[in-house]
């Protein structure tokens, strides 16, 4: 038995859409996909680098530029931004209270120095992009192979220091020797790389010998400390000492021509004296004599001078004056 369909109910069926029409859309939209595909932008410290089916065929600077859809690629490489690569650490965040790790990068970091002692060298390296052809298609995962040049670069001037000059003073030297040598190896691989500078971050023993490395250090210092201070004794006894030894000697001196002279008046006056004695024996005896009780006397006290012929003149000593019995 057929069933009839209620008069009421009528089939729903989509608009038709010309054919026009769609072809019309079809055409918009390959259209807008062509405009979209052949147009980009550069940005202000970026360049772009045109592939043609996979070769290079130029380089585009920044602003608005157009391509072969479908054809050309571009690739930006940012040659005005400063890039860096860290060895034997990584930054977590940055700020104002950067936090860094060293865990895990330790075969980065540890190298052999020129006299069989061990370095904990962690350090960064600055640089440019200058050439981006060459960057690109001339070393096959440029920044890997970047980061293989210096660790090598490090590890061959770090075996030419003593661990002295890689802890202390020579740390400029090498970040120096370091920048010159990675930029040369740059150019001979024809990175595309410019080094702008290399900056030793920390230079440390490492954590397993830290403790005797710092008992050795304290020891040197306590030994540069005594040869200072026996230094500065040297400077101030030794000087004192010359000059002393120097006076002495001119005091020396200065008493020997004064002798000499005292003795050679002494002789002049003698002889002078004998001169005068040949004349007149006699007188000059006497004057001798007078001369000498003159300088004598005064030095005996009481005295009395009496004549060989005079009698009683036991009462003239008074013998009681001044406690005399």
């Amino acid at each position: 038995m057929a069933t009839q369909r209620p008069g009421n109910i009528h089939e729903l069926r989509p608009p038709e859409i010309p054919a026009n029409v769609l072809r019309l859309i079809v055409s918009g939209a390959v259209i807008l996909l062509i405009v979209v595909s052949s147009v980009f932008t550069i940005g202000a410290e970026e360049v772009g680098v045109i592939l043609r089916f996979g070769q290079y065929k130029r380089t585009e600077s920044s602003g608005l530029h157009f391509k072969i859809p479908f054809i050309e690629s571009v690739t930006k490489v940012a040659v005005e931004r400063q890039n860096k690569e860290e060895f034997g650490f990584r930054t977590i965040s940055a700020g104002k209270r950067t936090q860094f790790s060293t865990r895990g990068y330790e075969e980065e970091s540890l190298m052999l120095t020129g006299d069989l002692n061990a370095a904990d060298v962690e350090w960064i390296v600055q640089y440019r992009i200058d050439n981006p052809f060459e960057f690109l298609f001339k070393v096959r995962n440029a920044r890997q192979t970047f980061r293989d040049m210096n660790e090598a670069i490090m590890r061959e001037i770090i075996g030419d220091r003593t661990v002295n000059e890689v802890l202390t003073v020579g740390r400029q030297e090498i970040a120096d020797a370091m920048t010159l040598k990675l930029q040369e190896l740059c150019e001979q691989y024809e990175l595309g790389i410019r080094v702008d500078q290399v900056v030793l971050q920390d230079v440390t023993p490492p954590e397993m010998v830290k403790p005797a490395f710092n008992e050795v250090n304290e020891a040197q210092q306590e030994k540069e400390k005594l040869i200072n201070q026996a230094r500065s004794a040297y400077n101030q006894v030794i000087p004192k000492a010359r000059g002393e030894a120097l006076r002495t000697i001119e005091e020396a001196h200065g008493y020997a021509t004064e002798r000499i002279n005292i003795a050679r008046g002494d002789s002049a006056q003698f002889a002078a004296i004998y001169r005068e004695y040949i004349k007149a024996k006699e007188v000059t005896r006497q004057r001798i004599f007078l001369e000498t009780m003159n300088e004598v006397l005064p030095k005996v006290g009481r005295k009395l001078i009496t004549d060989d012929a005079a009698s009683g003149i036991l009462p003239l000593f008074n013998l009681q004056q001044g406690g005399g019995k």
